[in-house]
């Protein structure tokens, strides 16, 4: 099976934001490039208003991290770069160092298929910190939109009730990297098939498709289409039946089954891409039923998304198989995750003692946590019951542990020692060295539907879920009150500041 960066001719290491670099520099001069930092990607909020995310991506960045190297001609664009002044941007010296950079980080996350929530890390990086921020744009970039794509097609799939859920998003899809990311992702969350022949051969993914309307309106009329279809493709008849009238379609459709029947083949089905997909499909059923086509499946697309497929369910529509595009490629209402990458930790010296960083703001779901965060899964009687995030520098003490909620530090909860309970990250790499290897695809797949049948029926409601309960272990939680009072004591004393909004 290929990689994705099998995709580019070029280095792509510089997949990342300028500051990212400038940033590097910085360290490196004032000698700082080997002091070792920690931070954490994660999210705020799930996406679409759902009650949770699922984690996506990870076997693509690791994939990245694993080849980032900076090669000669990364290096002799960076140093074409100017500065305000006209003069190099870069130091030759620190391209230099780029150029003998290997990767020393430590890469902790959690497994692609994980149900996550917000405020929790998906990603933990800790190494030196010019290795470590280089890392950030390019992470973000990957994780970010897999996840996004992979909690829509969960959620898409879970509104077709079993029912299979096609991804034909390529030609509405961001570019070409965004329709093979958003095909992998729709198929970790639950999509059958996809339209994309490239994805199906880079990734393993089965692929569908038969005809659209140009087909049809080459020929003479319908009929004609229909029938030289059937001659040209006897083993993937599945008629879009809409260009003209719909119901004449589908009885144009059965007249030429009937003769691929004869011929010793089987009409698959028909699509359906326009009108009024609840009554067309009952009718079509009624159809092909009565002609003796119980088995022809009944395809459905046009804008679908699981708010349309849940109504149409509702309806009573006849759809067995729903092809979904723009609205599930491109995360339709919801254009991005929002992830972000933040510094958490930091320490002196190979065996100094990690100290928690926190980055404060005006809005109290923006203040972060300090640490090298971990997350700690409880279930109570094999539903998930919370997730408790704690500091790894800091370990919660033997025996019960108490979670506190951080918007909220009155609502606590505990849990007994012997409680059933996993920490979620887990090393991917170790000094710069990839330590897990990539899963399959269908590995994944199953690991999408154990975990979201382990979530409470609230949870996964596509309307106003239940709030499911992440906290900061209580050691954690007194941590990082105290940093934050004596950050805004810091503050006060210092004056106005006009400090920039935050990212």
């Amino acid at each position: 099976m290929s990689h994705p960066t099998a995709l580019y001719r070029p280095s792509l290491s510089l997949l990342t934001d300028l500051y990212e670099l400038t940033m590097a520099q910085g360290y490196w001069k004032l000698g700082l490039g080997d002091r070792e930092a920690a931070f954490c990607l994660f999210f705020r909020e799930p996406p679409f208003g759902s009650g949770y995310a699922v984690a996506c991506g990870l076997a693509w960045a690791a994939d990245w991290i694993e080849n980032l190297r900076f090669t000669d001609e990364d290096l002799g664009y960076l140093g074409e770069l100017t500065g305000s002044d006209g003069r190099a941007l870069f130091d030759p010296g620190f391209l230099d160092h780029l150029r003998r950079l290997e990767g020393a980080c430590d890469v902790d996350a959690v497994p692609e298929g994980t149900v996550v929530f917000g405020r929790e890390p998906l990603v933990r990086v800790t190494g030196p910190v010019v290795g470590a921020q280089l890392l950030e744009s390019a992470l973000l970039n990957i994780v970010n939109f897999q996840t996004l794509i992979a909690t829509k097609s969960v959620r898409v799939c879970r509104a077709a009730r079993g029912e299979p859920v096609l991804e034909f998003g390529l030609r509405r899809a961001q570019g070409i990297d965004g329709s093979l990311a958003a095909a992998r992702a729709a198929y970790v969350g639950g999509c059958a098939a996809t339209s994309n022949v490239l994805a199906g051969r880079l990734f393993g993914i089965p692929v569908k498709g038969t005809h659209a309307h140009s087909w049809v309106m080459l020929f003479g009329d319908e009929l004609e289409a229909f029938d030289a279809y059937a001659r040209a493709m006897p083993n993937n008849c599945v008629f879009l039946v809409d260009t003209y009238d719909s119901l004449a379609g589908v009885r144009r459709a059965i007249e030429v089954g009937r003769r691929l029947r004869e011929r010793g083949h089987e009409m698959v089905g028909i699509r359906l891409d326009s009108g009024d997909l609840a009554y067309l499909s009952v009718e079509a059923r009624r159809m092909l039923d009565e002609a003796g086509f119980d088995d022809a499946a009944i395809v459905a697309s046009n804008e679908l998304d699981e708010h349309v497929i849940d109504s149409l369910k509702q309806q009573g529509a006849a759809v067995g198989i729903w092809g979904v595009g723009t609205k599930l490629v491109t995360g339709g209402d919801d254009a991005a995750l929002g992830g972000v990458y933040k510094l958490t930790a930091v320490r002196a010296g190979p065996d100094g003692e990690w100290a928690g960083r926190v980055k404060l703001s005006e809005q109290a779901e923006k203040v972060s946590a300090p640490g090298l965060q971990q997350v700690r899964r409880f279930r109570d009687d094999g539903r998930f019951a919370a997730d408790m995030i704690f500091d790894a520098a800091h370990p919660p003490p033997a025996g019960a542990v108490t979670m506190v909620d951080p918007l909220d530090p009155t609502r606590r909860r505990t849990f007994p020692a012997d409680a059933d309970c996993e920490d979620l990250l887990v090393p991917v790499f170790r000094g710069g060295r990839r330590v897990r290897q990539p899963e399959a695809l269908e590995a994944v797949r199953r690991r999408v539907g154990e975990q979201t049948d382990a979530l409470h029926p609230g949870i996964r409601r596509f309307m106003n879920p239940h709030e499911y309960p992440v906290g900061l272990e209580e050691g954690l939680h007194e941590r990082k009150a105290r940093m934050v009072m004596e950050a805004r004591e810091g503050e006060r004393s210092a004056g106005p500041t006009g400090r920039e909004g935050d990212r």
